[in-house]
């Protein structure tokens, strides 16, 4: 079950894939990194002690650490959302458009969060110029009484976990941060799906997909690396061609990110990790005598 749900969404999030992922972890007395952030969910529901997010889209990582460093704290986001939702009521879309372009021109936290929660579907979509460019959501009335207590909500719990823990959030490549994980560390990674999304900050293509593989194939820590296997129309060729030197665990389920429901089919995912995952299993008479037991 997930606790956590972070308030800045994201396509792609990861809520599903935690339980498994938590049933597939090894021990690890390291740090967690975590070089794809994006909506940061299971680092935030695993809930290290230690841990490092890094992503490069930099308005994502300066709005956790303005939550971090008070900043944003839950009391101004609420007066904050509380005056926009009557502009927002009055001027709907361009309003919308409004913020979108002082966002763009001026880039600001609480303007992000905005944003965020108010653009179609929830995405979280740059152009080659690294400008916001998702429409509205067509909701003027977006930012009810309700709405804003749940984002608030969200804000509180993630606050009070990245201020009593020691988390860091840096705008950098998944390259800096691959290599600098140890053999003590761990590393959870989820990078843009290959030849699935349009640009989240930057594009993703070959070269970075096999740049990851040769990174992770290098490195001392254990890793996760969450992918996709195929739906209905298509398979991930990379899988086979390259992620086969791995184990594989595969699971399928809906992702609801489609405008239309004949847009949200069935995808398989895979967790692709480079370690044996045993569990120990107690002889319920004695308890005397340690087996091990391969999972997957």
């Amino acid at each position: 079950m997930v606790k956590y749900i972070p308030p800045i969404k994201c396509q792609g999030i990861k809520t599903k894939l935690i339980e498994y992922i938590k049933n597939l972890l090894p021990d690890f007395n390291g740090i967690w990194y975590e070089p794809f952030m994006g909506s940061g969910v299971v680092g935030f529901n695993i809930l290290p002690e230690k841990a490092v997010f890094g992503d490069t889209n930099p308005h994502l990582i300066n709005f956790y650490n303005d939550l971090k460093n008070n900043i944003i704290t839950p009391e101004k986001l609420n007066k904050f959302l509380q005056a926009e939702a009557v502009k927002l009521l009055e001027g709907a879309d361009d309003y919308y458009k409004e913020v979108r372009n002082r966002f763009n021109k001026n880039p600001d936290s609480y303007d992000f969060i905005f944003l965020n929660r108010a653009c179609f579907n929830g995405m979280m979509r740059f152009n080659s110029k690294g400008e916001f460019n998702v429409p509205f959501c067509k909701k003027p009335n977006r930012f009810a009484q309700a709405y804003i207590t749940k984002i608030i909500n969200q804000v509180k719990n993630v606050q009070q976990i990245i201020q009593t823990k020691q988390y860091s959030f840096v705008n950098t490549s998944y390259e800096n941060l691959i290599e600098i994980a140890g053999k003590d560390d761990f590393l959870y990674c989820d990078p843009p799906y290959i030849d699935r999304h349009s640009s989240y900050y930057n594009d993703w293509n070959a070269e970075n997909e096999n740049s990851l593989y040769q990174l992770l194939k290098n490195t001392e820590a254990q890793f996760i690396l969450s992918t996709w296997v195929g739906n209905s129309f298509r398979e991930n060729t990379y899988i086979e061609k390259i992620w086969k030197d791995f184990n594989i665990k595969e699971i399928e389920h809906f992702y609801f990110v489609g405008g239309q429901e004949r847009n949200r089919n069935a995808i398989t995912e895979a967790l692709i990790y480079n370690y044996t995952k045993t569990v120990k299993i107690y002889n319920k008479t004695t308890c005397d005598k340690d087996k091990q037991l391969v999972l997957f």
